[in-house]
């Protein structure tokens, strides 16, 4: 059956010009203030016809979905007004037909205003001295809604939506130019993805999911007179939370009202009156609390596309509009997660197994050459609920403050405003690699005592953790035995700053005062104590820094996602400052230093973790000489304690993926975990590598030139 009514089905009803004038001089008449306060004024007219063109172009609100990496699979959504665009031809005739016939009955008879619909309601509200009767036609309606939706600031919100003569007016003067521009179903169609049916529901999309659980193309006439009810008031009507008596007397107007249209016969409106309203009610996920239950695990990888989003240009000027627009802004977003990598990393941290210990054992992999963050897994509960948390280690925190687990939304991971934790001597990576770079060769040798006595750093005398590892060191067993004594001496002859500068090259951000003041330029080169990692790093960075040296010295920034497409299939874009389109989930890669330094320091590398080095010899022992056992494939990292052990790491990676993690107290720093929990990260990043790879031919690393070996 036509949505047309079948008074008007087959045949054009025109609408006189002096109809039109007729309708506006009776607007006039019962708006009198609006014909007398610039409607024909040329600002009026510019601004009117400015909306105009927005009018025509704009699309509302709509609902952003994050994917899991497979592209189907819903883990959540982000919105603040739950709403997904849906085609006309995708929507059952019967809510086309309930709501011409609840809003607007000469819908397909007018041209944008209605002037019979103007002067019942002159007459209406003289009556009553008062506004006991609108007369917006849908168009109307329409243009009421997309200004709403487009507004930018909340003075326009307020022009939109607020009960003026002089509002009333333009509205008019805008549903007559935009009847000109669009069809009665393009008009029709954008009414019903705008309108707002209750319970956090715009459009018609989210109103079948969400009383209904259902979509728009299966409602029935009872289910499509009971939406279009709505739109009136929907607190008034609403069947979730009422007694359904005022609910069903407007469903009851609205089938009524169809029957007259044609749109039901009598007997048909008769049946589905006597129906009860059977809700069947959904709620929406809304953000990263909300993932399904078997995706729980992954919550802390969706609160780190968030703030990884909010940092990107290409959606907005600063953090509020890029926010405003991954709300808004209908996109489809796939999470660059792989389940096999992730499932290993839960299972190796314990994340699934809850924790009783204020310490928490984070890891995150990612891939080299991309960035892609293939996994990120702490033994925390991604949850708001922090009511079972104990209180705070911290002792300054005071009795009412909770600690961080079992849950938290913390960004403990990286990619958040944490500063992380100090990463002691995985940072001597820094500074090798520079040294490299600048074409020290690996079989730079120094004299390592236990204690050495800086001639730079005024008067610092560092010392080792162990009297074994005094003696001559090369580059290959200094960083296998993290001898401190070694890599001060290699950092006084490059110079720190050298190492400092490198080690943002590969991503760290310096975020306590403390670190910032010792990085700056004025400072930098008397920071003596950076290759002992006394600055705060979290596992994401050092996971990709790391992930630039396995990928021959190509640094990737660390990218959550796989692809983020616009509402209309497109990929998001943005222009580089070279004036390049570039799609915003491509990788974002620069070569930071020589290929062959990194293979040089890859090899070396190989030492801590029991690996054997493709060209010089690693002095015996190891830090870590269980990781190339547990691996079975070539492997490289590095081991890293602070003073007294207060938190652990170790970061290793393979040709293929890059894992970085750690053990400490978020809340405390200064809570040791002590030496016995030294390991916990070695095992953490060892097994999850074993278990990501399982089932890949292993690749080699590529071995230095000769030149780099001296």
């Amino acid at each position: 059956m036509s949505n047309r009514p079948l008074a008007a089905a087959g045949r054009t009803v025109p609408l006189l010009r002096a109809g039109l004038i007729a309708g506006i001089v009776v607007a006039a008449v019962a708006y009198p203030l609006a014909a007398f306060t610039g409607l024909g004024a040329k600002a009026t007219a510019h601004a009117v016809e400015q909306k105009t063109s927005i009018l025509r172009t704009a699309l509302p609100a709509e609902t952003s979905y994050l994917y899991a990496p497979d592209g189907k699979t819903i883990l959540t959504m982000f919105y603040e007004e739950y709403r997904q665009y849906t085609k006309l031809s995708d929507m059952s005739p019967n809510i086309q037909q309930a709501i011409v016939a609840a809003e607007d009955n000469r819908f397909y008879q007018h041209h944008g205003v209605d002037p019979k619909g103007v002067a019942r309601a002159f007459v209406a509200n003289a009556r009553s001295s008062g506004v006991s009767q609108g007369a917006s036609t849908l168009t109307m309606q329409y243009v009421r809604m997309a200004l709403r939706d487009s507004a930018k600031t909340p003075k326009e919100v307020q022009e939109a939506t607020q009960q003026t003569s002089l509002r009333k007016v333009k509205e008019m003067r805008m549903a007559l130019d935009i009847e000109k521009e669009l069809t009665k179903e393009e008009i029709l169609e954008r009414y019903l993805n705008s309108a707002y049916f209750g319970h956090r529901a715009y459009g018609i999309y989210a109103a079948a999911q969400i009383f209904f659980s259902k979509t728009p193309a299966t409602l029935t006439p009872v289910e499509a007179a009971t939406l279009a009810g709505l739109v009136k008031s929907p607190s008034e009507y609403d069947p979730i939370t009422s007694d359904q008596k005022d609910a069903t007397g407007r469903r009851n107007y609205v089938l009524d009202r169809m029957a007259q249209l044609g749109y039901l016969s009598p007997d048909a409106a008769a049946t589905a009156r006597s129906e009860p309203i059977r809700t069947r009610v959904t709620t929406p996920a809304n953000d990263c609390t909300s993932l399904p239950s078997q995706y729980q695990t992954w919550g802390f990888a969706c609160d780190y596309v968030k703030n990884w989003w909010s940092a990107q240009s290409a959606f907005g000027e600063n953090r509020l509009e890029r926010m405003d627009k991954l709300r808004r802004g209908g996109y489809r977003i796939v999470l660059s997660l792989d389940p096999k990598i992730q499932s290993a990393a839960e299972k190796n941290v314990g994340a699934k197994d809850g924790v009783g210990s204020p310490f928490a054992n984070g890891i995150v992999v990612a891939e080299p050459g991309t960035g892609r963050v293939k996994a990120m897994a702490v033994n925390r509960t991604y949850s708001l609920d922090l009511g079972e948390n104990p209180p705070s280690s911290n002792p300054e925190a005071g009795p009412k403050v909770k600690a961080n687990y079992p849950n938290t939304v913390a960004p403990l991971l990286g990619g958040g405003s944490l500063p992380g934790y100090q990463a002691g001597s995985t940072f001597k990576m820094f500074p090798m690699l520079a040294a490299l770079d600048a074409g020290m060769p690996l079989s730079t040798e120094y004299n390592s005592p236990h204690r050495y006595q800086s001639r730079v750093y005024d008067g610092w005398a560092p010392s080792n953790a162990s009297g074994a590892m005094t003696g001559r060191q090369t580059m290959w067993s200094g960083f296998g035995k993290s001898v401190n004594t070694y890599f001060v001496q290699l950092e006084e002859q490059i110079g720190a700053d050298k190492g400092v500068r490198l080690a943002e090259q590969l991503g760290l951000r310096w975020r306590t005062d403390v670190d910032r003041d010792h990085a700056s330029p004025a400072k930098a080169k008397k920071w003596g104590a950076f290759t002992l990692g006394v600055s705060d790093a979290t596992p994401l960075e050092l996971a990709n820094a790391y992930a630039a040296i396995a990928a021959d010295g190509r640094y990737c920034e660390a990218m959550p996602v796989m692809s983020i497409t616009n509402r209309d299939g497109t990929p998001a874009t943005y222009r580089t400052a070279s004036g390049i389109q570039r799609e915003v989930a491509k990788p974002r890669c620069r070569q930071v230093v020589s290929a062959d330094a990194a293979r040089a320091a890859t090899d070396a590398a190989r030492c801590p973790t029991g690996d054997t080095p493709a060209k010089g010899s690693c002095g015996g022992w190891s830090t870590a000489d269980s990781v190339r056992g547990t691996v079975g494939r070539p492997v490289a990292g590095k081991t890293g304690t602070t003073d007294s052990t207060r938190s652990a790491w170790f970061v290793g990676y393979t040709p293929e993926l890059a894992a970085a993690s750690f053990i400490a107290d978020p809340d405390n720093p200064f809570n040791a975990v002590g030496d016995g929990q030294s390991q916990v990260p070695v095992v953490a990043v060892a097994q999850t590598l074993r278990d990501g790879l399982k089932g890949t031919a292993p690749r080699q690393f590529t071995p230095p030139s000769d030149r780099i070996v001296g």
